[in-house]
């Protein structure tokens, strides 16, 4: 019996014409088919803030309902400054507060980013499993994936036109796939766990 994931995924630029977005287009297209995708939308969060917690607005409660509609969460990130963009931090901060309602709380995620240069985010990248290690998350730590993103790599499309990349990140993919699968049969999602 083959199980079908709900992958919610972060695109950590607030541009419409963010690399990372096309990158997240090829990711989605090399996914295993058992593999669902859905955005989870960043930008109009308020920035948070304590005040909020006894009274959420709607964009955080929107935001935690879509993680929670998740089994797994990916995350498709530049490197601002050396660090994740504010936009998705922001993002972090609403999903795990109030306190003890933590949306990351188990969820089994990957951190992948794109950047023009050859580093490829991964400064940025390690901020991120910093701040999703005290939120909880499980975190898939191989393979790493810091994609220089050079033009034409990756069409409009999420076509890519290198083999070697498309296979890495097809491979990326499959691997996710597999760590989402050890996961949740270790911590099974409440409907699994209620069989």
């Amino acid at each position: 019996m083959t199980t079908t994931y709900q992958v919610g995924y972060f695109v950590g630029s607030l541009s419409k014409v963010s690399i990372n977005r096309t990158l997240s287009k090829a990711l989605i297209r090399l996914a295993p088919s058992e593999l669902k995708f859905e955005e989870i939308p960043i930008k109009d969060l308020p920035l948070y803030n304590h005040d909020f917690d006894a009274d959420y607005p709607p964009e955080g409660l929107a935001l935690k309902e879509r993680i929670a509609a998740s089994d797994a969460i990916l995350f498709v990130t530049p490197e601002y400054n050396r660090a994740i963009p504010g936009g998705l931090k922001n993002a972090i901060d609403w999903a795990s507060r109030p306190w003890s309602q933590n949306s990351f709380e188990r969820k089994p995620s990957a951190v992948i980013g794109a950047s023009p240069g050859a580093i490829g985010t991964a400064v940025a990248q390690q901020n991120l499993r910093s701040v999703l290690s005290f939120c909880n998350s499980p975190q898939m730590n191989s393979p790493e994936a810091y994609i220089q993103l050079t033009p034409g790599l990756i069409n409009d499309e999420g076509e890519v036109t290198v083999t070697s990349t498309e296979q890495f990140l097809r491979t990326f993919m499959e691997e996710f796939h597999l760590f989402i699968k050890r996961v949740l049969t270790v911590l099974p999602r409440e409907e699994d766990a209620e069989r």
